[in-house]
C-alpha cells in the first residue's frame, strides 16, 4: 500500500542508513523533547513575577487623597465600573461561537458553517511541526510553489483536499490546529483543522496523533469553551480523510508487504468505525463526510519500479477492499445516509490516472503525466525537496505542475486536487443541505 509524508520519510531515511526503526524514532523523539524545553523555557520567562514600585506613603499625599471632594471619587469609581463593563463585554464577544465576535451580524453568523478536519498529510494544512528537511519536507523548498508560493506545511505545490472541500461549503479552509493562537476569532469560528501528516486511523509509528487522538483534542477543547462560555453554535460538518499510512505501516520491512497490509484491512476499518461513531454521537458533528481510499497502487511510489508505466494491481486490489469494507460501514452506521457521505476519490483518481494513461492523444489529456510525478528525486530511496550537503538539489523539477496529476510520489498537485473536487462538489453541497 502507499506510503505518506513523514511516515514514508522514516522508512526512506532507514534504508539509506541501515538504521533500525527505534532509532529514526528515538531522534524525532529527542526533536520533540528540544521544542518542549525551548517552549516551557518561553513561558517561565513569561511567568516571571513583576516587582511593583513601592507606594509612597509621604503625609501630604494622604491628606490630597482626604482632601479629595466625594463628587470626583464617585465620578471615579463610575468610571473603573464602566470599564470593567466593557472587558466583560468584550471578553464574551471574542469567545463567541468558539472565537467569533459578538456584535453586528452576528445573527448572520448565528448559525454559520462549521468545518472540522481529521486525518492525514491530504488534509493537512500545516500541523506537522518543522524536524528537518529529510523527515518533514512540506516545510521546504519546492513545496508550496503554487500556493502560497512558499512552503507552508501543504504536501503538495498548492491547495489540499481539505481547501476544496472548505470551498465545496463557501466557506474559507479552517485554521490548522498548530496555527490556532495566530488566529483571529472569525477564522477560529470557522472550525479547525487538526489532520497532520504520517497520521492514521491507528498508530503508525511516527509519533503523529491518530484520528482517535486528533478527535480527542476537538473534544477537550471544546469542553474548555464550554465551561467558559465560548462553546461554538455553529453547524458541524466533520471531513474525516484516510490515504493509506496504517497500511503502509503495516507493509514496512516485509517481503510481503502489500499482503500484510491487505491482511491489515479488517482492523483498520473496524477502529474507524468506532471513530466516526464517536463524531457523531460524541462529538455532535451534524454531518461527517469521510473519504475513501484512492487506487494506491498508481502512486509513482508504486509505478517508479514499473518505470512509471502502470499500476501496482496488487495494491490497487486492496484500496478496492478497503472501500467495500468502508461502504458496509456505513450502510450500518447510517441506513438512510443521513449523518454520513462517502467522499468517493477513488473514482476520480481512476478515470484521471488510468483512462489519461491509456489514452494516447496528448492534447485531450487533461494531465500530460498520470503516473510520473512533477517533482521526481534522483534516487529511489531518495525524496523530493532533497539537497545533498553542498545545498545542491537531488531531485527534478517540472515547468508546470498544473500539467501533472502527482505532485511528489506520493501527493497529488493542486491541478489534480481541483480536477478531483469537480467531480464532488454538488454531491458535497446538496448532501450539507439537507
Amino acid at each position: 500500500m502507499a506510503y505518506s509524508c513523514t511516515l514514508h520519510a522514516v522508512y526512506k531515511y532507514r534504508q539509506r542508513t541501515g538504521g533500525p526503526a527505534h532509532t529514526t524514532n528515538r531522534a524525532i523523539a529527542h526533536t520533540h523533547g528540544a521544542i518542549a524545553h525551548t517552549h516551557g523555557a518561553r513561558q517561565v520567562n513569561r511567568g516571571r513575577p513583576h516587582t511593583p514600585r513601592p507606594r509612597s506613603t509621604t503625609a501630604p499625599m494622604e491628606r490630597r487623597r482626604k482632601s479629595r471632594p466625594p463628587s470626583v471619587a464617585a465620578a471615579a469609581g463610575a468610571l473603573l465600573l464602566c470599564l470593567a463593563t466593557l472587558v466583560v463585554v468584550a471578553t464574551a464577544a471574542g469567545c463567541h461561537a468558539g472565537g467569533e465576535r459578538r456584535g453586528r451580524g452576528s445573527r448572520r453568523h448565528r448559525h454559520r458553517e462549521q468545518l472540522w478536519v481529521f486525518g492525514d498529510s491530504y488534509a493537512d494544512t500545516g500541523n506537522l511541526g518543522n524536524l528537518g528537511r529529510e523527515l518533514t519536507h512540506a516545510w521546504y523548498d519546492p513545496y508550496g510553489n503554487t500556493f502560497p508560493r512558499r512552503p507552508a506545511g501543504r504536501f503538495s505545490d498548492g491547495r489540499v483536499l481539505t481547501d476544496f472541500v472548505a470551498k465545496a461549503l463557501g466557506m474559507r479552509t479552517p485554521v490548522a490546529y498548530k496555527a490556532r493562537r495566530r488566529a483571529s476569532p472569525e477564522a477560529l469560528a470557522r472550525g479547525m483543522n487538526f489532520a497532520v501528516g504520517g497520521a492514521g486511523v491507528l498508530d503508525t509509528g511516527n509519533f503523529q496523533r491518530n484520528i482517535s487522538a486528533q478527535i480527542d483534542l476537538f473534544q477537550d477543547m471544546h469542553r474548555r469553551r464550554q465551561r467558559t462560555g465560548c462553546g461554538g453554535i455553529g453547524r458541524r460538518t466533520a471531513l474525516v480523510v484516510v490515504s493509506g499510512n496504517d497500511y503502509a505501516y503495516a507493509a514496512a520491512d516485509k517481503d510481503n508487504g502489500t499482503s500484510a497490509a491487505i491482511a491489515y484491512i479488517p482492523t483498520v476499518v473496524r477502529e474507524l468505525r468506532e471513530q466516526l461513531r464517536r463524531l457523531r454521537g460524541e462529538a455532535g458533528m451534524r454531518r461527517v463526510v469521510v473519504t475513501n481510499l484512492h487506487p494506491m497502487g498508481c502512486t509513482p511510489v508504486f509505478t517508479r519500479p514499473l518505470n512509471y508505466t502502470g499500476c501496482d494491481p496488487l495494491a490497487n486490489a486492496g484500496a478496492a477492499q478497503h472501500n467495500a469494507a468502508l461502504r458496509s460501514v456505513l450502510a450500518t452506521l447510517d441506513p438512510n445516509n443521513r449523518t454520513f457521505l462517502l467522499l468517493d476519490v477513488h473514482t476520480p483518481f481512476a478515470a484521471f490516472l488510468l483512462n489519461d494513461d491509456d489514452n494516447d492523444d496528448k492534447s485531450d489529456k487533461r494531465f500530460a503525466s498520470t503516473l510520473r510525478p512533477c517533482c521526481e528525486s534522483f534516487r529511489p530511496d531518495g525524496y523530493c525537496g532533497e539537497e545533498d550537503e553542498n545545498g545542491t538539489r537531488q531531485y527534478t523539477l517540472c515547468d508546470d505542475p498544473g500539467r501533472f496529476f502527482y505532485w511528489d510520489d506520493v501527493h497529488p498537485t493542486q491541478a489534480a486536487w481541483a480536477a478531483v473536487a469537480r467531480t464532488f462538489r454538488a454531491a458535497v453541497k446538496s448532501f450539507l443541505s439537507t
